[in-house]
């Protein structure tokens, strides 16, 4: 136990009492740049991470980080640097054997891959050096909250085998999907989002894969589509010879299954013959809209706890790393102000929405899209779009599409005639998705009307694109 943890714990018959300012659970991105965040301002934090202190910051990840030039100044970038491994990635690279095509697609913004162990050692050690105490081998088992819905005050946990509580004036939850400390709040009194389902998320599987050769396409993010639209395969690589290889995949499709196409593209690939795997991990991750709200009082969620990630890709890492900061500024102004309601916390949700919240929420109408077209038929589609307009959709959640690239389309798509309507229509309902989410509103009592606004939207793109209701 260190110097700073003895000093905030108070032993009891029922175990050990901590408390300190605020209580964060997770150890990944969102978590520690909250917590450097708020202990660079000087109040005690504890950050709670469930593995050990050798295994802390092992995720599984697509290692693959877009928006590698700027990260909130917590946590300073040339801290990460060593862990990034490939900066020389500059476009995707669409495979689609269904039309025996390749696409190039550029990826705006600065790109890198990262060695995501090395990352995850080097942003705990950054929230450290900010003053951050972490306490590893922790399991959170319940919330800590006032009664009828009030606010949160902390949380119980088990540390290798003795029980821990945690008082706090916050607790941030940045304890990943389908984060288990939601289940104990009552977010009565409170506009936190609840209309939350499994369907919502993604599972998650990849392999780090040493080649013999340097591969082709070292300047890529490889991207494949598995033999149905609710699945993806990546070879993203760290150098010339450390592929992460792995797949994505829709919480409503059998595992294993997928998991036997990544096998198979790696045994059929001639780059991979005679290649040695190791580091095989698996997870969970949002492929939702973000969470409506993200506060209750006494309470905020972050990260992929709170929906953070771009629903078309899975990327999260630098959506993560801003949530954290913004949420742990929004805790600063209430701490110094002793207000720590929801109306108070609620400047968190306007700049997540802000920055990058809306953008999201467009981009998950092209995911309900997918759900109702046939994968061929999707295909086709992808194949006769430009590159530069297929990027745009898959990173700004909107795309120009005017009537000569509907022309080109059409003359490109082969017959998928259909879907290619079906798809300016859809863009249509983005776009008047978008700009609702870009007048959020800036006080918990407006949002009702906005989500009522927001449903009456989210119809218009079922009907548009036939697929069933998400939410």
């Amino acid at each position: 136990m260190s110097t700073q943890e003895q000093s905030a714990a108070a032993s009891t018959p029922e175990g050990t009492t901590h408390s300190p300012d605020v209580v964060v659970v997770g150890a990944g991105t969102a978590g520690c740049y909250a917590a450097a965040t708020i202990a660079r301002d000087g109040y005690d934090v504890v950050v709670l991470e469930r593995k050990t202190e050798d295994e802390a910051g092992h995720i599984a990840c697509g290692d693959a980080l877009k928006g590698a030039d700027a990260f909130p100044e917590s946590i300073p970038k040339s801290h990460l640097e060593p862990a990034f491994t490939n900066t020389g990635v500059d476009h995707g690279r669409f495979e689609i054997p269904q039309e025996d095509t390749v696409l190039e697609i550029p990826i705006p913004g600065e790109l890198a891959v990262i060695d995501r162990w090395e990352y995850g050692r080097r942003i705990i050690d950054g929230a450290e050096n900010a003053g951050a105490d972490f306490h590893y081998d922790t399991v959170v088992q319940n919330v800590t909250q006032e009664p009828d819905g009030g606010p949160v005050t902390g949380v119980e946990a088990v540390h290798k085998g003795d029980p821990r509580t945690y008082e706090a004036e916050v607790v941030i939850d940045a304890a990943g999907s389908l984060s288990v400390l939601q289940d104990h709040v009552d977010f009565s009194n409170s506009t936190f989002d609840t209309n939350v389902d499994y369907s919502h998320f993604c599972s998650a599987y990849r392999e780090i894969v040493h080649v013999e050769e340097p591969v082709e396409w070292s300047d890529a993010l490889v991207f494949k589509p598995t033999e149905r639209a609710a699945g993806y395969l990546w070879y993203f690589p760290r150098t010339e010879t450390e592929i992460n290889a792995g797949l994505g995949f829709q919480m409503t499709e059998e595992p294993m299954k997928l998991v036997d196409d990544l096998k198979y593209d790696l045994e059929n690939r001639a780059e991979f013959d005679g290649a040695a795997v190791d580091d095989k991990l698996g997870a969970a991750l949002p492929t939702r809209r973000p969470y409506d709200s993200a506060v209750h009082p006494g309470y905020v969620a972050i990260g992929d706890a709170a929906g953070h990630v771009n629903p078309t890709t899975g990327g999260g890492i630098a959506g993560a790393a801003y949530a954290g900061k913004y949420a742990a500024e929004a805790i600063i102004a209430g701490l110094e102000d002793g207000d720590l309601s929801e109306k108070a916390l609620w400047e968190y949700n306007e700049r997540v929405m802000d920055h990058f919240g809306a953008r999201y929420a467009a981009l998950d109408v092209y995911n309900i899209l997918s759900t109702a077209v046939d994968v061929d038929e999707l295909m086709g589609l992808l194949a006769a779009m430009p590159g530069e307009k297929l990027a745009e959709a898959l990173y700004s959640g909107s795309t120009s599409i005017g009537p000569k690239l509907a022309l080109e389309s059409l003359l490109n798509s082969r017959g998928h005639w259909g879907t290619i309507w079906n798809l300016f229509q859809t863009k249509r309902r983005a776009d008047d998705l978008l700009e609702l989410y870009e007048h959020y509103p800036d006080h918990p009592a407006a949002l009702e009307h906005w989500q009522q606004r927001r449903d009456e939207l989210m119809e218009a793109v079922y009907e548009t694109t036939g697929a069933d209701p998400k939410y």
